[in-house]
């Protein structure tokens, strides 16, 4: 595409300065041939190793490569079944013009279904707004107000400064309606998604949880297949994942670009891989910084930006929170270093639009944790929304000319979750960093945890917690281990090998990777105990380790009680036991006579059976089922001993599920109550339960308040 300014074309667009030192450096390299531009990316974790897989992923920027190695031993299976047909976003929207209609919808075709588009299809016209249009004009009152919109023929040239949203010649559209194993290219179609209530709220919420909970499922699969390679090659599981998802057509957001906030993706989010961006459609670029509608896929012949990632990899940028110097994109060599100058154009210009027409752009901030997947130990945190304030074109500290973007954080929303967790990072060195008045204790398990569990409270003179002894392991009845049998267990002497005895017990595969974490929810996990032969860092051995991550129970306005983790725990990863003095069912019938103090193990629902739920992928996916486990008929009195988490809250979408565990005992009427995540949680995120039954005014367990 022609570039509105770029050095060999002066003078620049009006309100976009350029330097005299640039000027000249223009003039006297004018006659030179056009430098090779290599585009802005961020800095990942490693690309693929096999170049002409990178070549393949260049060619088409707005998805994952199509081509990766699909060859998962996973047993996944595309649904491919067809499906209803496409319908318009916007049913009052239809009598703008016809046109409008087809150049989104074909009904011959079949559409591969967006969850998330069928549900925008449900809602009022006025949850959408024209991004071209101020935040609250909407499109039926801008289309109701324009003459050119309704009676604009197909051939005609838009006004550049019209603003209007119409569609792209047909010869330069791509059919929206595939089968359902065939991916889709991401569609034209521009909105802001807005005003929507608190059903709608949850509802989005819960289509991108349980579509991140695929992706993550998948990944961990993925991996274990990379630990079976011998070979060198070795495809990374993110790139594997996110291609398997997009082939079954399960990307979000693919039939529109969202301006602005995206329905169901919170602010402090974080993802671990860059794919997973595109996968819910909060940045559609695997590598460059910068996402945008290209101009060739406009309404209006014009680009525009809805989202940039900012690592802090790039010499002319400067973050400070709030407030960005955001660098523009080419010139720069593989070590991100400015050889050459930068045109508008591209991203660059892209970003200059969405300057002039007050379009604000999501922001993704790429930031090192401890405990991130990547090999460069960095994840990336959704920041919120910032607006384009200011653009010019000057001097880089390597001497080129480079586009700059100021953009500044819109007010109003939740804190960012890049400084949360540099916060959590202060507070593991320094945990009376913060209001240490309000620290009441360093470690409420008085070191008998592996790392201490803070407790926090700002809010009264309430330290309960402290009243009650710590428990880091289940007391059981010495019954339990006489009644359990004869002791077995595997003979393996470096570590459990496929095909062993444990394997067996579990059904032939182990439950975890070599990094610990679930692969798969089941009735009942059988991890090596005291029989086995295998040393303690077997990658069988997982809960009986006890608690990792550095807790913290802190007082809550809404639960009463909470607890939050200060590290980061990844999705399938352990957490701790839920402890307590076990009680036959006789005992714990006199008990409740005193009160509710009793925890039911029974009660808590099936949640174990959404990880690794593969039933979107494999149409014959089938729920796990062996080892099975009999109805459990005990509770656990945590009146008087109890652990963290006690404390945990009760959620109906919680990102905490219970994984029944046997070890040390072959019991199958006594397992352990294991606490594993669902899904990827942040530091200072509040962990929640689904305990089953909870106290219908608090929302969670009385004996926690």
């Amino acid at each position: 595409m022609n570039s509105l300014f770029s050095l060999e074309n002066l003078p620049p667009p009006p309100g976009i300065p350029i330097p005299a030192s640039i000027a000249a450096a223009t003039a006297t390299t004018s006659a030179s041939p056009a430098p090779t531009l290599i585009p802005k990316l961020e800095p990942l974790d490693q690309w693929l190793d096999n170049p002409s897989s990178q070549q393949q992923q260049s060619q088409d920027p707005n998805f994952s490569n199509g081509s990766l190695d699909l060859d998962l031993d996973l047993n996944l299976v595309c649904d491919g079944t067809s499906h209803e047909p496409h319908t318009s976003l916007f049913s009052e929207f239809n009598r703008i013009s016809q046109l409008f209609h087809t150049a989104f919808s074909d009904p011959q075709n079949d559409a591969v279904p967006d969850p998330i588009t069928d549900s925008l299809q449900q809602l009022p016209n006025d949850a959408f707004s024209n991004p071209f249009a101020g935040n609250s004009q909407h499109i039926k009152t801008e289309a109701d107000s324009d003459p050119w919109l309704q009676q604009a023929p197909k051939d005609t040239v838009p006004d550049p400064d019209s603003r209007a949203i119409v569609p792209v010649p047909e010869e330069e559209q791509s059919s929206s309606m595939m089968a359902a194993t065939t991916p889709k290219r991401r569609c034209k179609e521009l909105v802001r998604v807005a005003d929507l209530g608190g059903p709608e709220q949850r509802h989005f919420r819960d289509v991108v949880r349980r579509t991140r909970m695929v992706y993550d499922s998948l990944r961990v699969l993925a991996t274990v297949e990379e630990e079976r390679r011998v070979d060198a090659r070795k495809a990374r599981s993110d790139l594997r994942a996110s291609a398997v998802m997009r082939s079954c057509g399960l990307w979000l957001n693919r039939d529109k670009r969202i301006v602005g906030a995206i329905p169901g993706v919170c602010v402090g989010d974080v993802f671990l891989y860059r794919m997973e961006l595109c996968v819910v459609g909060l940045h559609g670029q695997p590598q460059a910084g910068i996402d945008y509608l290209p101009a060739s896929m406009s309404s209006n012949g014009e680009p525009i930006a809805t989202s940039v990632i900012v690592s802090g990899g790039y010499e002319d940028d400067v973050d400070e929170g709030d407030v960005i110097t955001y660098s523009g994109h080419g010139g720069q060599d593989k070590n991100s270093r400015q050889v050459f100058h930068q045109k508008l154009e591209g991203g660059n210009l892209a970003m200059e639009r969405s300057k002039h027409y007050g379009i604000e752009v999501r922001v993704i901030r790429g930031v090192r944790c401890e405990g991130a997947a990547s090999a460069t130990g960095k994840l990336y945190v959704y920041d919120g929304l910032y607006t384009i304030i200011d653009c010019w074109f000057d001097v880089g500290k390597s001497g080129f000319g480079v586009f700059k973007f100021k953009l500044c954080r819109i007010d109003g929303q939740a804190k960012m979750g890049s400084t949360i967790i540099k916060e959590a990072h202060i507070l593991k060195k320094d945990p009376l960093r913060f209001k240490p008045m309000c620290c009441v204790s360093l470690d409420i398990s008085n070191r008998n945890e592996k790392v201490g569990v803070r407790l926090f409270n700002d809010l009264d003179r309430n330290f309960d917690p402290l009243r009650y002894e710590y428990l880091v392991k289940t007391n059981f009845p010495e019954f339990v281990f006489h009644q359990s049998g004869r002791g077995t267990g595997c003979d393996c002497v470096d570590g459990c090998v496929e095909g062993c005895f444990c394997a067996m017990k579990n059904g032939g595969d182990f439950p975890y990777n070599h990094s610990g974490i679930l692969l798969r929810g089941k009735p009942l996990v059988f991890e090596c105990g005291p029989f086995c032969q295998c040393p303690p860092h077997c990658r069988n051995r997982v809960t009986q380790k006890g608690l990792k991550n550095r807790m913290e129970v802190f007082r809550s306005r809404e639960t009463g009680w909470g607890v939050r983790s200060l590290d980061l725990i990844q999705a399938g990863a352990f957490i701790c036991e839920y402890t307590g003095v076990v009680l036959t069912r006789e005992q714990a019938e006199l008990l409740s006579m005193n009160g509710d103090s009793l925890i039911y193990p029974n009660r808590f629902t099936d949640r174990w059976s959404e990880w690794g739920d593969l039933s979107m992928i494999d149409s014959n996916y089938v729920r796990a089922s062996y080892p099975s486990l009999p109805p459990l008929d005990f509770a656990l009195d945590v009146s008087r001993m109890r652990n963290v988490a006690c404390y945990m809250s009760h959620s109906s979408t919680p990102n905490v599920f219970v994984q029944f565990v046997l070890y040390d005992h072959n019991n199958l009427m006594f397992p352990h109550l294991m606490l594993f995540a669902m899904e990827n949680i942040p530091p200072m995120r509040e962990l929640s339960l689904d305990y089953g039954v909870a106290d219908e005014w608090t929302g969670k367990l009385a004996i926690c308040n």
